[in-house]
């Protein structure tokens, strides 16, 4: 299979991705805490140098941000990123996923969003980060680090059995994955039906 991880433009004023390539997040055991991704401000915060990170869910007007963020990264075709927008904007109320902002001040300076599916394998519901990006502009690592936090949070609240990620093509992204309880995992086979569709001409 292609090596997934490749490196990612780092420039000021561009976001950073932390995620590549699948890793898996071990099992822990003991009582679930209060779910603090609901509507509202969470009280998580990190503070670098005088700023301020609090992470909250995402509402409708933050989706454009998000796919900003996410976008300077990789940028897709347009049919891409309008899809994209369209797939957050429905997510943002699904409670089978969680979209979270870290804010500072009133800038949306990070997102990650977990995906929830079943799996009899697994014997429960397995979260997915799709996304977890930070603006380089801030302290991207502490801004990734409270947002893995708090989505790894949602997901033990969701009832999750595992929680997937991938592995990021940066160190600094690794570290904050490796700290909260991230293992590498057996590497998987996929298919994308959505190219395999566009070849076949939409049949």
């Amino acid at each position: 299979m292609p090596d997934r991880r490749r490196a990612r433009p780092g420039a000021a004023g561009r976001a950073e991705s932390l995620l590549a390539a699948p890793v898996r997040r071990r099992r822990r055991s003991g009582p679930v805490e209060p779910d603090r991704a609901g509507p509202g401000p969470s009280p998580v915060r990190g503070g670098v140098s005088g700023v301020d990170y609090q992470v909250r869910a995402a509402r409708i007007t933050d989706v454009e941000r998000i796919v900003a963020l996410w976008t300077a990264v990789e940028p897709p075709a347009a049919e891409a990123a309008r899809a994209a927008t369209d797939l957050l904007r429905q997510l943002v109320y699904l409670p089978q996923a969680s979209v979270l902002v870290a804010e500072s001040g009133r800038s949306v300076v990070g997102a990650a969003v977990l995906a929830l599916r079943t799996s009899v394998r697994a014997g429960g519901n397995i979260g997915v980060v799709d996304l977890l990006v930070a603006d380089p502009r801030h302290d991207a690592g502490r801004v990734a680090e409270i947002l893995a936090t708090e989505i790894l949070r949602s997901a033990r609240n969701k009832g999750c059995a595992v929680v997937e990620a991938a592995l990021p093509a940066e160190s600094p992204g690794l570290s904050v994955l490796e700290r909260n309880g991230f293992v590498a995992a057996a590497p998987r086979l996929e298919t994308i039906l959505a190219a395999r569709r566009a070849r076949a001409g939409g049949g």
